[in-house]
């Protein structure tokens, strides 16, 4: 590993003038679970690295009636330890829940998860879902990205040199509503998804028709894939096998997956579908108010 200078600044400010005093030979540490072994490998090669641990406005975890406000340093085992995320957020939770184990859980953040960028993050796909909005802070002030603009290509994203995630803030959950993720992994010893997909739904009174539906599919693209159209298509329509399969098959039709190690194209394309129906089916359970039982990491 090549050598670095520390950095642990206790407020947002001095975060953000060591940042920008650097112009893009730092690098942010909330977790440092990715970051550190990049540097390790010589993946990445900062001159600085810059703990945000300490920074109060980075730990915010406050869940109210207007919604959910996630710092961007909060460790994982926080947020799926939480009653209102699991109750109100989640899929968010299921995502906590399978980054990494429970050692990894304990420092990993989803702000960290979102700004590694990857592919295939766990809960990049539910950040979509929920609506989340990502709060950046530079020298020039604040502002806001949608979480589905985030991520521009592998390992890439919108923030600039001097800029920093602070927070991801999510609507309030609307009446009857529920979301869930899930991934493929070919088998516990690889913790990275085949495919992953989140999805949020909102019924109606009577529990028997989407009234509207996001959808995100994880590692089928070169970033996490907001299926806007599949969830257009789902608004109004009866809850059934058959709305819930060509769902699925609008998924599998966006999806633009590669051959990897993990996984074939064609094996892809059909996980997806699989998976969506899945996650489709389950956060209906959960807005009609019924347990959803998911093995973990599956």
């Amino acid at each position: 590993m090549r050598d670095f200078e520390y950095e642990a600044p206790t407020t947002l400010a001095a975060a953000i003038e060591l940042v920008a005093k650097h112009n893009g030979s730092a690098r942010c540490l909330a977790g440092g679970t990715d970051l550190i072994d990049q540097v390790r490998v010589g993946r990445l090669t900062p001159d600085v690295l810059i703990d945000v641990k300490k920074i109060a406005e980075l730990n915010v975890l406050e869940h109210g009636a207007t919604g959910l406000r996630l710092g961007a340093a909060v460790p994982c085992y926080q947020v799926y330890g939480h009653c209102g995320i699991v109750s109100d957020y989640a899929a968010l939770a299921d995502s906590c829940r399978i980054i990494g184990g429970v050692q990894i859980q304990s420092r990993a953040s989803v702000g960290g998860n979102l700004c590694n960028s990857g592919p295939a993050a766990d809960s990049t796909p539910s950040l979509i879902v929920l609506g989340a909005v990502a709060v950046i802070a530079g020298p020039k002030g604040r502002r806001e990205v949608a979480v589905e603009d985030f991520c521009t290509g592998p390992g890439k994203n919108v923030l600039q040199p001097s800029e920093l995630l602070v927070e991801l803030k999510f609507p309030a959950r609307a009446a009857n509503s529920g979301s869930h993720y899930r991934r493929f992994i070919p088998r516990n010893e690889m913790d990275i998804a085949v495919v992953g997909v989140g999805a949020s739904v909102v019924l109606n009174d009577a529990k028997d028709k989407f009234v509207s539906a996001r959808i995100a599919l994880g590692a089928v693209a070169p970033t996490p894939l907001f299926a806007k159209a599949v969830g257009d298509a789902l608004a109004g329509q009866p809850i059934n096998d058959e709305t819930i399969a060509k769902a699925a098959t609008a998924a599998r039709a966006i999806a633009v997956p590669i051959d990897d190690m993990r996984g074939t194209k064609e094996f892809r394309l059909h996980i997806t579908g699989v998976l969506t129906e899945r996650v489709l089916k389950a956060a209906v359970a959960r807005a009609r108010g019924e347990h959803v039982d998911c093995r973990i990491g599956h």
